[in-house]
């Protein structure tokens, strides 16, 4: 049976929608995205039983105006959530404290802890709804309402970008650090090592497919009602028929994962206590239309025909306090929550 997927977005600051629909393909690693084309929605670790949904570009329509969204797919069936968590903090303390003690003995240099929470539906909110509150709440991220059979029914409005461009030039970015936001931001040193983590570790892999690179930052930048520090990084590529190879060497990035990265994501998928799903994978269009637009799936939650699940997660340095860190996934989670009242 050929599977069909769908994908709803709007890019930062952008007036107009994309609607893709078409077949899904699924790819077991990043390497296999090279010379691929349609719309990518990945997971935090790729494999045959998680695998990465490409979904072709057979239907491509922009829209103006949410009124022409009326007419777009219908899901005709929704998983349900079994039974719904009871114990967040409790599983985070747990986590944070396994986490900490590996820091603190020098094992890795950062890592990320993530959590997810569910919450039960009280109202019915059409999916289509939802994405127009995000793009309402939030011009300028990257707002994305994806479905695919296997991976379910995903709404993202996420800041990061892992890699955009067309053709020669490309961008990515280095996104790290997390506070409220306010007209003067005082970073710590925490959240700026955290941020230089993810810059330096950007650099090197980029170094191994091109010497024209051009940074700039860091510098605040505004995501919603939170402050980031941030990083831009500029460079050519002679070749992007092989982008698959950079996206396997950048993915998962000291931003939702750690250093050193293959241990720390490793101890990720051993340790954490939930699954992280499609939460901290990326997605995007992928040579639609001439243009590539791939963003880290940050801020999201999946829906279900009885509810959500949010995710949500923050980096962790040896100097780590559990209940700040905890305040600060409590915020992320604030992006999706709020458009649920």
């Amino acid at each position: 049976m050929d599977m069909q997927g769908f994908a709803l977005f709007r890019l930062p600051y952008a007036q107009e929608m994309t609607y893709i629909a078409g077949g899904v393909t699924q790819l077991s690693s990043c390497t296999a995205l090279s010379d691929k084309q349609g719309f990518v929605f990945a997971p935090f670790a790729p494999s045959a039983s998680l695998p990465i949904q490409l979904i072709a570009p057979e239907e491509v329509e922009v829209f103006s105006c949410f009124s022409s969204l009326s007419n777009l797919s219908r899901i005709s069936s929704f998983s349900r959530i079994s039974s719904f968590s009871s114990s967040p903090k409790e599983n985070y303390h747990i986590d944070f404290h396994n986490f900490h003690a590996h820091l603190t003995n020098g094992d890795f240099q950062k890592l990320v802890l993530s959590r997810s929470i569910e919450i039960e539906k009280s109202e019915e909110v059409s999916p289509l709804d939802l994405f127009r509150r995000a793009c309402e709440h939030y011009p300028r991220v990257l707002v994305s309402l994806a479905y695919t059979p296997q991976s379910g029914l995903w709404l993202t409005a996420t800041p990061e970008i892992l890699l955009s461009g067309t053709n020669h030039e490309w961008h990515t970015m280095a996104l790290a650090g997390t506070m409220p936001f306010a007209e003067q931001v005082r970073w710590s040193d925490k959240n700026i090592q955290e941020q230089r983590y993810v810059a330096t570790y950007i650099t090197r892999q980029l170094e191994q497919f091109t010497d024209d690179i051009h940074e700039e930052g860091p510098y605040t930048t505004r995501a919603a009602h939170l402050a980031h520090l941030r990083s831009d990084f500029r460079f050519s590529l002679p070749d992007a028929s092989h982008l698959g190879d950079l996206l396997q060497a950048l993915h998962p990035t000291p931003a939702v994962c750690g250093l050193p990265k293959q241990e720390a994501f490793q101890f990720i998928l051993d340790y954490e206590h939930h699954q992280r799903s499609y939460y901290s994978g990326f997605l995007g269009p992928l040579f639609v239309n001439g243009q590539t637009n791939l963003y880290v799936t940050l801020r999201c939650m999946q829906l279900f025909e009885n509810g959500y699940r949010l995710y949500a997660g923050g980096g962790l340095l040896k100097d780590s306090v559990e209940e700040q860190e905890w305040q600060e996934t409590e915020t992320k989670l604030d992006t999706m929550r709020r458009l649920l009242l």
